[in-house]
């Protein structure tokens, strides 16, 4: 019988990404850099021109006991709104630092926030994403947690009852020359948006942790938007030949044309010269260990390079496709410092 593994394998091979990182000087690398991000933004779809009113609206509060939970909506694109949730520490600075939050495949924010999918708090096992939201705020960051287009209540309406609407939707924007990641990505730079009306965050202290799918949207949004400062990324970084090409994946995992430009440690080095935390299991099934190790390395290349290799970790854990924390959560502070 004829297979078509090898074929694509070797296709796969014979391309070497034409935006690659390859600097050799800090010149060379602000110049690579800049290119890269241009035309990573274009491969995921483009972001608008000119951005609309966030119009915020209290949607909710609640008194969670060390802090203040909010449910916010505000306007990403003209005519689309998104749901956040606003978890506020009682015992905070007059300008404090604050984390995005982006949940992996699941039921939305409402799973790293500590409740269930029909908003009742949560008992009993914590999944995989462990309430890391809540982790968080009890830090005392101001910390947001986005609902991904998809999920939770940003599903389409037909498809209410079904885990997520990410095939659909992602489908759908593809054919409309846009991207499922694009747009993921972009409504994350729109809490940065957010954050910085708010004269109680610290603007040059604005971090982004996710996990899997919601790792895919903070490590792009951090290599985007600089105003992001720092980064942590659970369960996802690696390199696309090993995990999204090479085990199944939702399709919003997938950008047109994006493998031909850059790999995935290429766009993770985009991230230098702030900090960033790779967290990653040994036994993780989706993205392998061997690759996670392997884009790491590659990810310190930028940082050596620009002799800043101290603001690169790894947090290697024994564990599966789930957060740690151990390290993440007490970093983001050690790193602002």
């Amino acid at each position: 019988m004829w297979s078509p593994n090898d074929y694509f394998k070797n296709l796969y091979e014979s391309v070497a990404p034409s935006e690659g990182f390859h600097a050799s000087s800090n010149e060379e690398w602000s110049k690579w850099s800049e290119r890269l991000r241009k035309r990573f933004v274009e491969l995921l779809g483009g972001f608008p021109s000119e951005t609309s009113e966030l119009s915020p609206v209290l949607l909710e509060s609640e008194d969670c006991g060390t802090y203040i939970r909010q449910r916010i909506q505000i306007q990403t694109y003209p005519g689309l709104y998104m749901p956040i949730y606003v978890l506020l520490p009682k015992e905070r600075k007059e300008r404090s630092e604050a984390v995005i939050a982006c949940h992996g495949h699941g039921y939305g924010s409402k799973d790293i926030v500590g409740l269930t999918e029909n908003g009742e708090e949560k008992t009993g096992d914590v999944g995989y994403q462990k309430n890391f939201a809540i982790e968080l705020v009890n830090r005392g960051y101001i910390t947001v947690a986005p609902e991904l287009l998809g999920f939770g209540d940003r599903k389409l309406i037909e498809e209410a009852h079904e885990p997520n609407s990410c095939k659909r939707l992602s489908t759908f924007l593809l054919a409309m020359g846009q991207t499922m990641a694009g747009y993921r990505v972009f409504e994350t730079l729109r809490c940065v948006d957010y954050l910085l009306t708010r004269e109680d965050v610290d603007a040059d202290r604005i971090g982004c942790m996710g996990i899997s799918g919601g790792g895919l949207v903070c490590s792009f949004a951090a290599a985007i938007d600089t105003r992001i400062s720092a980064a942590v990324v659970s369960g996802f970084t690696n390199t696309f030949q090993a995990s999204i090409l090479s085990i199944h994946h939702c399709i919003d995992n997938y950008v047109p044309g994006l493998s031909l430009v850059a790999e995935m440690p290429d766009l993770l080095g985009l991230i230098a010269p702030r900090p960033l935390l790779v967290e990653a299991g040994t036994r993780d099934p989706i993205f392998p260990v061997h690759a996670t190790l392997e884009a790491f390395e590659k990810i310190r290349s930028v940082y050596q390079l620009l002799g800043i290799e101290e603001k690169l970790e790894l947090d290697l854990f024994e564990g599966a496709h789930e957060i740690s924390g151990d390290v993440a959560y007490d970093w983001f502070r050690r790193v602002w410092v």
